[in-house]
């Protein structure tokens, strides 16, 4: 498992941008006229009435939509117990009262619903928008939604300079010991719920939001750790499916090695493909060789493990932050040149430009709070997620495999992949084989030099799925939607304004 959430493209752009000074507009659609809907469950699971037949207040919220809170079980197998708030959003279509809603969800785990909606609202295509209500909820314990409660600012700030790749005893110890505590403060500061935000739970949240919409099937767009939440809710619940796009796709069947070792992998070949763009470039920092460029990237990080640069006045940047910074800028090739801007700096001795970079992963505020809790949830998530976690010495084991994959990127992530042994709380609802027998077709997006979720998972999820249908973009970024690809918006939208299923094996360039 790695320290990582996933960013959608349009945010890691926008936001970038914004760090070096360029305005970014985005448009939103909004409609007066909706009406609330009326629960459309007829037969609730037995002893989830409530939650299903629940009358929920919407209300006016930011861009015009429609906000309400809604109640579920923190655990579902005791529905009379203790219950958390989900948060929702609801964008109307564009004409008239809609027939049917897309959810919609941007990964992590622990990325926000709401705030992909804001963004899904103006970037699916006219005719989507016109049939469809666009709706972001929050996953139990993420966001707006009643928020896992983990560290405080600065003992999260302590946990992101922690050494990701560590090199001694000493260091293998606070390493491990951080994702102790960190699971020690989330069971401290969240109680019961912190045991609960698994993804099967959250799918299982999914169905009730399903219902209490009056939608009889439920239509999603889920991108990255999305895809994940997603087919297990295909799998929970396949008779309830109805259009479904997996963009960015998790392979459910990877351990945490295989899982790191292909985000290895992925990274490393979005970092090659930059570098490979770069050298071409008049005043490119890795100057005109790839190699002797990508290894003076290494060189940097290794210098950064015993001497950390100076990046403002009270902060360095730290090798853990400089690992963060270069890899949130490898999520969409218009973010190159940012990523050009930061190395320039840091080869003159400037940390500033890659430590801003790495508060933005992490969503790190100016006054040293954090905008939301991403950072944190997604070793909850995953960990409860997980099958048989690492050891040590298997984790040890793996590291030349890793570093041979990533000189830049392999220690760390292979480290990574021990998290899950060190985490406090214990898994009781972990990931279901995947098949969704009964479903319909199911789109599998996947794009060839993803860095997150590397092509190979898309192409393994979508031979998982009994109904699964594998679209992909030859390209470069994460996710495949939003890159501007055409014929990838063409087949995305067609199938969910018409049920239109591409030929299986679509190959988009």
């Amino acid at each position: 498992m790695t320290r990582s959430r996933t960013l959608i493209v349009i945010s890691v752009v926008a936001a970038l941008a914004l760090l070096v000074g360029v305005v970014v507009v985005a448009a939103v659609m909004t409609r007066a006229d909706w009406k609330a809907p009326e629960p459309a469950a007829k037969s609730a699971p037995s002893g989830l009435e409530k939650f299903y037949d629940q009358k929920l207040s919407w209300s006016d919220c930011e861009d015009s939509a429609k906000c309400a809170w809604i109640k579920v079980p923190i655990d579902y197998a005791e529905p009379a117990g203790a219950t958390t708030r989900l948060r929702a959003v609801v964008h109307p279509a564009t004409r008239g009262t809609a027939k049917r809603s897309i959810l919609v969800n941007p990964g992590g785990p622990g990325g926000s619903a709401i705030g992909f909606a804001s963004s899904m609202s103006s970037s699916f295509g006219a005719d989507v928008r016109r049939t469809f209500d666009i709706v972001g909820v929050d996953p139990r314990g993420v966001g707006r939604s009643t928020p896992l409660k983990c560290l405080p600012a600065k003992g999260f700030d302590a946990f992101t300079t922690t050494d990701p790749d560590p090199d001694d005893d000493g260091e293998i110890a606070a390493l491990r010991q951080s994702i102790t505590d960190l699971g020690d403060a989330c069971a401290d500061n969240s109680g019961d719920l912190s045991a609960h935000v698994s993804t099967v739970e959250a799918a299982k949240d999914m169905d009730v939001v399903r219902a209490l919409l009056g939608r009889s099937k439920l239509d999603w767009f889920g991108a990255s750790y999305g895809t994940q939440l997603g087919a297990v809710y295909a799998q929970l619940f396949p008779t309830k499916v109805g259009r479904m796009v997996l963009d960015g796709a998790v392979d459910p069947t990877l351990d945490a090695a295989g899982s790191s070792l292909g985000q290895t992998t992925g990274f490393q070949r979005a970092l090659d493909a930059y570098a490979e763009d770069c050298v071409e470039q008049s005043s490119c920092p890795l100057g005109k060789d790839v190699d002797a460029g990508l290894a003076k990237i290494a060189d940097l990080m290794k210098a950064l493990e015993s001497a950390p640069m100076k990046a403002t006045a009270d902060r360095q940047l730290t090798e853990a932050q400089a690992f963060y910074g270069i890899a949130v800028t490898l999520y969409d090739k218009t973010s190159w040149p940012y990523l050009s801007d930061a190395l320039t700096a840091a080869f003159n001795g400037d940390g500033s430009v890659l430590l801003g970079f790495s508060d933005f992963y992490f969503d790190r505020q100016k006054d040293g709070s954090y905008g939301d809790n991403s950072g944190q949830v997604i070793y909850a998530v995953n960990c409860l997620d997980a099958s048989k976690p690492l050891t040590q010495p298997e984790t040890e084991a793996l590291i030349p495999r890793f570093e041979k994959a990533s000189p830049v990127f392999g220690r760390a992530l292979a480290w990574g992949a021990l998290a899950c042994a060190d985490w406090p709380i214990k898994a009781t609802n972990p990931l279901p084989k995947i098949t969704a027998d009964g479903a319909p077709s199911i789109l599998v997006l996947g794009t060839t030099r993803d860095p997150a979720t590397p092509y190979e998972w898309a192409e393994a999820l979508a031979s998982q799925l009994s109904s699964g249908v594998l679209v992909t973009r030859v390209g470069d970024g994460h996710t495949a939607y939003n890159s501007g690809n055409e014929c990838i918006t063409d087949a995305v939208d067609a199938f969910f304004t018409k049920g239109t299923v591409p030929k299986d094996g679509l190959t988009c360039k």
